[in-house]
């Protein structure tokens, strides 16, 4: 099974060698890794090449393309590599972000069995880790035994960085560009819809798959993010059910400090 392994840069060179390292390390051996930079001023795309040229002196199954252009934004430079996937499932990893362990895309692909339908969505747990890349804690939402479009209306039980999509829905749902934080939730109840309207199944991988490097986008802007969402659920969800929610949300924040 080809997984695409997404990461969008932009002036990343602090954070992007550990990210490529990870994927490096894949024992699994069919494995396509765009590399989609908007146009960086430091040295991220010499890194970037610098690592497809490693990559490509070994017969390790992967291959390395690498674009540089300047864009209008994260989910643009993200539809842009959602255009090029040729896998069966496709994954964003970001530049910080890193995939568990060595074989976590094998233990990813061998969650479907031999001429079994593949799943729409395959999914699994997120560490949070700390720019030495220690473990800080486990990630407060877990992801659930039976995942559907409808288990977002809890907050985003899955990382968008343990999220891994059929390409051939994927491709046809576009990141909606009008969010600036939030449009990864969006999209991965969009994926989630599409399967269920295709009667498909979702698979739990029982493991951690990724790390989330502590102090991403949605932290810095928070705010923004928070009232992102809130849209994005009201859409998806209905006014009255995102207010409950969202209600219940202060309540069990209350309570657990």
């Amino acid at each position: 099974m080809k997984i695409t392994i997404i990461t969008i840069t932009y002036n990343a060179e602090k954070v992007l060698r550990p990210t490529l390292q990870s994927v490096f390390r894949q024992t699994h051996d069919d494995v396509e890794h765009w590399i989609i930079d908007g146009a960086s001023k430091d040295e991220t795309v010499h890194i970037a090449e610098e690592y497809k040229r490693h990559n490509d002196g070994t017969d390790n199954g992967h291959e390395v393309k690498i674009l540089s252009e300047p864009d209008g934004g994260i989910y643009l430079a993200m539809n842009k590599g959602l255009q090029r996937a040729t896998g069966d499932y496709v994954l964003f990893l970001n530049a910080g972000d890193t995939l568990a362990s060595n074989d976590t895309l094998d233990e990813v692909c061998a969650s479907v069995g031999d001429g079994e339908e593949r799943p729409a969505v395959i999914y699994g747990d997120t560490d949070i880790v700390d720019s030495e890349y220690h473990f800080v804690r486990h990630r407060r939402l877990s992801p659930p035994k039976h995942l559907t479009w409808r288990s977002f209306r809890w907050g985003m039980l899955v990382c968008h960085q343990a999220f891994y999509a059929r390409c051939d829905i994927a491709k046809d749902i576009p990141y909606d560009t009008q969010f600036r934080h939030s449009a990864d939730v969006d999209w991965c109840i969009k994926v989630l819809k599409e399967g269920k309207r295709r009667h498909l199944p979702n698979r739990r991988v029982h493991a951690v798959v990724a790390n989330f490097l502590d102090g991403g986008d949605t932290i810095q802007n928070h705010k923004d993010s928070l009232k992102e969402r809130f849209r994005v659920m009201c859409r998806h969800y209905g006014v009255v059910t995102t207010v409950v929610m969202h209600a219940w949300f202060v309540i069990r924040g209350f309570f657990k400090k």
